[in-house]
């Protein structure tokens, strides 16, 4: 699914979205392909692009590609999956994950130093300013293993308390693999998890409301891949412009 994209409709596309109102250019899982991102990038920030961009990924990366986005990134959102080898191993086929995780999540918050923000978009609906340079480390909660949650929130705490957010994801949803867990998080879990934040200290940063259910889960196939009535579709990978 999808297409190749040229520097130039890059370019394109993410001016299109800040003369519409994003507060950032979010780029999703775009680790394979570093070189040609930067490159868009570069030519996306000399045509005007002005706003931040966003690097969105599973932090399985190296220090010598992190360098290429060092000037070019303002925000990081990596995730921070698990801390055990053996779970990693298990659900994501990479023992290795925790430690080059770990260690590119320090990276990043080394490029980026202090949190910085900036006034809200128009289209924000948030009292807190926006992030316009800083990471935030993203951890989904996996059913049936919170030893592993509680050891991310610890190294949060003991790494990056006041130089990054945390923010903790509820939104497990089974997909049908019979090798992952098949149930949301339950109520006592998120209890759980709630206590341990404030066993830790951590308050800057974020955690989602139990819901459970698929309908945030996005089609690509359709124009707007969302359900939301707050996701307005510009760009899509079969036709180009909407």
């Amino acid at each position: 699914m999808g297409r190749v994209v040229t520097s130039e409709e890059f370019t394109a596309i993410a001016l299109r979205l800040q003369e519409k109102g994003a507060e950032n250019i979010n780029i999703v899982t775009g680790s394979h392909a570093v070189p040609a991102i930067v490159r868009g990038i570069d030519i996306a920030r000399s045509g005007g692009l002005h706003i931040p961009v966003l690097w969105n990924s599973s932090a399985y990366e190296s220090p010598a590609m992190l360098e290429l986005l060092k000037t070019r990134v303002d925000v990081y959102l990596p995730d921070l999956k698990t801390l055990d080898s053996g779970l990693a191993g298990q659900y994501f086929n990479a023992p290795d994950y925790p430690r080059h995780a770990a260690a590119a999540i320090l990276k990043m918050i080394e490029f980026q130093g202090e949190l910085c923000r900036g006034s809200p978009g128009r289209q924000s609906n948030s009292s807190n300013s926006v992030l316009k340079k800083g990471v935030i480390i993203r951890h989904l909660v996996l059913p049936g293993h919170l030893g592993s949650t509680r050891e991310v929130i610890r190294w949060f705490a003991e790494h990056c308390r006041g130089k990054a957010l945390l923010s903790l994801m509820t939104q497990y949803t089974p997909v049908g693999d019979e090798n992952v867990p098949q149930r949301y998080v339950e109520q006592g879990e998120y209890e759980q998890i709630l206590a341990w934040l404030e066993e830790f200290d951590i308050e800057d940063g974020f955690y989602q409301e139990l819901v459970t259910g698929d309908e945030w889960l996005p089609n690509f196939e359709r124009q707007n891949p969302f359900s939301s009535e707050l996701s307005v579709p510009l760009w899509h990978w079969k036709g180009g412009f909407v």
